[in-house]
């Protein structure tokens, strides 16, 4: 059995600029419902088992506030 890589997103640090979202080629990511304090609606995995655990997302953060753990 293969691990799922784990996402994590610092939804507080998350400023919706999208740019994780438009670079995903795996399209898993989307922009919540929900805002954070600063009132940006911050960027949330979607469909998880479709992600792979390349790190694109968290190599295009510039508000450093996604990890990927393999």
């Amino acid at each position: 059995m293969i691990a799922m890589p784990k996402v994590i997103i610092d939804a507080e640090r998350c400023k919706s600029c999208l740019l994780c979202v438009e670079f995903c080629p795996r399209g898993v990511l989307e922009v919540s419902e929900e805002t954070n304090e600063r009132g940006f609606h911050p960027v949330v995995m979607g469909d998880e088992e479709r992600c792979t655990g390349c790190g694109i997302c968290a190599l295009m953060c510039p508000s450093v506030c996604i990890e990927v753990h393999r």
